[in-house]
Formats: C-alpha cells, structure tokens, sequence
C-alpha cells in the first residue's frame, strides 16, 4: 500500500428496484455472474489497487453480505500486519436514527475514521460493476494537491438526467459546477450530446472530509448527500478535480454498469454469456476475488438421442448438474439441478434452484432455492407469471422471488 488510506464502502442502500431480489438481501449482496456478489467487484478493485484497509457500512437486511464478507474475503488480509475489511453495521454513537443520507452514513462512523488516522479516505459504492484502479486516482489527487476528487465518466445526456451528479470542469479538470441529477444537464463543451457524470466516488483529504461532514450534520436544510451538498459546498472554497474514469477492463469502450433495476442487471449479467462479454471475468491481470464454495465440478450426463444433457452460451458452476436437460444462453449458480426435458433458455438461476423433468424457462431470473415443479413454464405467458405473484419487468423478464416452492405454481 503506498500511501496511509482508508476505503469506505456505502453498503447500505435498500436496493428497492432490485426487488423481489433484495427481500432478503441488501442489493451489495445480489448474486452476479454465477459466482460473484455485486460488491465483490467494488472489494476486488480495492485489493488489486493496493487498499487493505475497508471498512463497509451496512443498515439494511445485511445478514447475508455480512456473511459473505466474513467468509469470503476475511482470508484476504492479515490482521497483524493492520489490514482489514470489516462490516460496520450503525453504530448509534452519534444520532438513535437510520442513515439519513451518504455523508451521514460516514458522518455518524467519524469515530472510526479517527481511530485509524488516515490522510486520506476513498469512498465507494458497493453496488456498480466495474474494474478500476482507485491508486491512479489517488495519485492524481495528490498531485493536483486536492481538497476533493470525483471520479468521472462521459454519459448520455438522457442517462444523465434525473440520474447522475453531473459536472463542469476547466480545461485543467478543476470542478467549476456540480448538479445532483440535474433536469436539465449541463453538456461537456463541443458535445452536446454528452455530460460529465459523477460515478460516486470520492477521494478527501481526512482533515476536510471530517470538518464539512461536521458542518454539514448541523444543517437543517440539508440532505446530507455527497452529491447534493458535500462536494458542491466545496466548489469555489478548495480545489475540487474531476478524475477521468480509467478503465482496467481493457475493451475498447469504458466498461461501467449501474445494476440498479432488475432489467439492467439482466442485461448485464447476459453479456457475460455472449461470444465477447463487455465485461472481461476472465482477466488474470484484474481478477475479481470472491467465496468460492468447496463443491464438486459442474457435471453433463446422458449423451444419447432421447436426451441430452448441455449447456450452449452459458456459465454453469462448480456443483450444478445438468441431467439431461438443455441450458442455453444462461448462468446458473452454485448447486443447480436441471433434469431431463427440462429446457433454461436466457435465464439466470441463482444457487440451488431445481428445474424439474419437462420445466422450461425462459428470459428469467430464478432466486435461490427455488423448486421448479415437472412440466411448469415460466416466462412464456407474462400475464399466467403475473397472476403467480411474479415479477415481470418492463423488458419482459420474469422474476421468481426466494422461498417459492411447488405450491406457488398451482
């Protein structure tokens, strides 16, 4: 590690447009890619960037991310040599309420910043899907001797609004204007089509980043955002830079996924079944850390002509069993089972889901230990899920919540 930082994940959210997949589970948690939780790709850019020093806010139906980090990424550091990754669930010290914004979420877990005495803090999401080296950042902060640092990422205009904290910036990329999801955007000069959006991600020096929290807990008025209020508080005070988004993806266009809505996480986890995912998974020299369970290899049986057991375009992991059945253009997580005649066709099943002989599924989303009964559909009739009690997203994509056994088909 270079220099003494703390990295401080936002791990919180209710994730309510995930829903039925954050009933559970606070949407860092949401399983992604077969094997991957959301907030590993968040944990893994701090690892592969030298940070070993996290710690992770969570508030809400945080049990299985708690979980997750405590089994999957404790391993990853050594406690005598002062690295960490710990889940701070609220604390109370300073206020009996929920986190009432961002920069209350680290406002109120001050103490811990204190304790640790870094001189700078990075602050995260943990729920976008991205690769990126937060130490080029870093640098970039210092050398510009910044109070505060944005990470920053051309977005459509449409994108933008509504949506993203949008910045103006000089011609030496200090921060002149900000907009939290602005109506009407400011465009990047020359570019009318395109703005600078915010990513959520910050770089402060402690002793700034403490005092304007302080300031801003005070403020009646405010809404204790980063977006909102810290950052544009800072503008026109201290020096503020915009950090141009580098990607160590290393595809030809930047790689940068808001997973926010059941229909983007669709299409974001389906790339990865594609001939060339925008989203490299594959990639030794950025690889993505996570809990890999101690399960046999996935299995294939029955090769004869009354049945088949394949997978076509599709990720299948370690102790999955496809038994006959054919699986096509989809992910499957740990432990699935999908039996003869059974069809899954751009679909993703999270753990332990069983499809029984004759089910078919198609353009869904399965939660986790979800039993399919014999010669069911799900996502041929949207009107039929539906009336199940089954999401089914603008897109078209059905979504089977967790605890659904065969009763809930009758």
């Amino acid at each position: 590690m270079k220099h003494n930082v703390l990295a401080i994940v936002l791990a919180g959210g209710r994730g309510s447009r995930l829903d039925p997949l954050t009933r559970d589970r606070a949407k860092p948690a949401v399983p992604f890619g077969g094997a991957y939780r959301i907030v590993d790709f968040t944990l893994s850019n701090c690892y592969n960037s030298g940070l070993r020093k996290i710690l992770l806010l969570t508030q809400y139906k945080a049990m299985s991310l708690d979980r997750h980090i405590s089994i999957g990424w404790s391993r990853y550091f050594c406690r005598e040599m002062g690295e960490y990754a710990d889940v701070v669930p609220p604390q109370q010290y300073i206020a009996e309420s929920w986190y009432l914004g961002t920069a209350d979420a680290v406002y109120q877990n001050l103490f811990a910043v204190e304790d640790e005495q870094p001189e700078h803090v990075i602050i995260l999401g943990g729920d976008h899907i991205y690769k990126m080296n937060y130490d080029k950042m870093l640098q970039f902060h210092i050398d510009n001797k910044a109070a505060a640092t944005v990470a920053a990422i051309p977005v459509s205009t449409n994108e933008a609004r509504g949506s993203f904290g949008v910045m103006e910036v000089d011609a030496n990329y200090r921060i002149i204007g900000f907009e939290e999801k602005p109506e009407f955007p400011k465009t990047i000069p020359g570019r009318e089509d395109r703005c600078l959006g915010s990513m959520g991600i910050y770089i402060f020096n402690t002793r700034t980043l403490c005092d304007r929290l302080c300031a801003d807990a005070v403020d009646v008025g405010s809404k204790h955002d980063f977006g909102t209020n810290i950052i544009p508080s800072l503008i026109g005070d201290q020096p503020v830079y915009a950090f141009s988004f580098m990607d160590e993806n290393r595809k030809m266009e930047a790689y940068w996924r808001d997973v926010g809505t059941l229909d983007s996480f669709y299409d974001a986890n389906m790339d990865l079944v594609s001939v060339d995912p925008h989203l490299n998974i594959y990639d030794s020299a950025w690889p993505i850390y996570t809990f890999h369970p101690n399960l046999p290899p996935a299995k294939f049986v029955f090769a004869s002509e009354l049945r088949t057991g394949q997978a076509l375009d599709s990720i299948v992991c370690a102790g999955s069993i496809i038994s006959g059945g054919l699986v096509a253009k989809s992910i499957l997580g740990y432990s699935c089972r999908v039996n003869s005649f059974s069809k899954v066709e751009s679909s993703i099943l999270f753990d332990n889901v069983q499809v029984a002989r004759g089910a078919k599924i198609k353009n869904a989303i399965i939660d986790k230990e979800v039993i399919i009964p014999e010669n069911e559909t799900i996502g041929y009739d949207q009107n039929c899920d539906r009336n199940r009690g089954f999401t089914v997203t603008e897109n078209g994509i059905t979504v089977v919540a967790k605890q659904v056994g065969p009763s809930s088909f009758i």
